[in-house]
């Protein structure tokens, strides 16, 4: 009997046998697919999770540490502008802000106001019309101002000056 054919029968008992296996790798690799799916969308979750929540308190954080600001407004300076060698006369107007750190520091500084004008008016008759010109002329403008009135302050201390007007004629 051994060597006799294998009849249809034969080959069908034997596909069947072999079709047993195939649904237990396909349900095998189902699972691990939907394991596989479930593990990406974890780790999606918590990522957005993260990204969204916790910025989120970064920017609490951040908005708690910002103080308010207080800003005093000076009188407009007017001032002629060195032109040696030229009869043309240029004038500079400016209209300044400082920003203190609190409220408070208007008490210290009124009294001393008289001393800010002047240094101001002293620094600003020396000025040519181009030390004015583009944004470095203004930068270092203001940086010499917050500097003139720290010193003429001090010991308070202004944060920042503010240009609320500048003109050049």
């Amino acid at each position: 009997m051994a060597d006799e054919p294998e009849t249809q029968e034969d080959k069908q008992a034997d596909g069947e046998a072999g079709n047993d296996d195939a649904p237990k790798k396909s349900k095998k690799k189902l699972f691990i697919i939907i394991g596989a799916a479930l593990v990406l969308l974890l780790l999606g979750g918590g990522a957005a999770y993260f990204f969204l929540f916790s910025s989120n308190n970064k920017e609490e954080s951040i908005l708690e540490q910002v103080k308010p600001a207080y800003f005093y407004d000076l009188e407009p300076i007017t001032v002629n502008l060195s032109t040696v060698g030229s009869d043309e006369v240029k004038f500079l107007k400016i209209l300044v802000s400082l920003e203190l750190s609190d409220e408070e520091m208007v008490s210290v500084i009124e009294p001393r106001i008289a001393k800010v004008q002047d240094a101001f008016q002293v620094y600003l008759r020396e000025l040519r019309p181009s030390d004015l010109e583009g944004s470095a002329g203004i930068f270092r403008l203001k940086e010499e101002l917050r500097r003139r009135v720290n010193l003429a302050i001090h010991p308070a201390r202004v944060e920042s000056i503010l240009f609320k007007e500048i003109l050049v004629q």
